[in-house]
């Protein structure tokens, strides 16, 4: 009888739990954005506001537009492509936030079996 009341109170405490998602407090500030590619981390400030993203990389500027599907779900179209992989918009879905951070999944729209995940930091509203 032990085994099946532990079993029961663990499903309802996992069944309980749920990612805090308040995604509107990134929909506008500076942000931060590091990855690893090989041995070097790369590191890329972007400013957004409610229809525009622009980022600088490693000296270059570039430029989008974003449009909010939901809450917590955005597609990101640069406004001027310099190839045709650049020409593809990019969906992204907030998986979960924390008071200055969210951890997001981003994939090439249509493409799905290529999501990649990452942490970005909001370092100034």
């Amino acid at each position: 009888m032990r085994p099946l009341f532990s079993f029961a109170l663990l499903l309802l405490y996992c069944s309980c739990y749920t990612n805090n998602r308040e995604c509107e407090q990134f929909h506008k500030g500076t942000f931060e954005f590091k990855t690893i590619v090989g041995d070097k981390i790369l590191k890329s400030i972007f400013v957004r506001d409610t229809r525009y993203e622009v980022e600088t990389f490693e000296g270059k500027i570039d430029s989008a537009s974003i449009r909010w599907i939901n809450s917590c779900e955005c597609v990101l179209t640069k406004i001027h492509p310099s190839s045709n992989q650049d020409k593809r918009p990019v969906s992204i879905k907030i998986l979960s936030t924390s008071k200055n951070r969210y951890v997001f999944e981003y994939a090439l729209v249509g493409d799905s079996n290529n999501k990649q995940r990452g942490t970005i930091y909001k370092i100034k509203n």
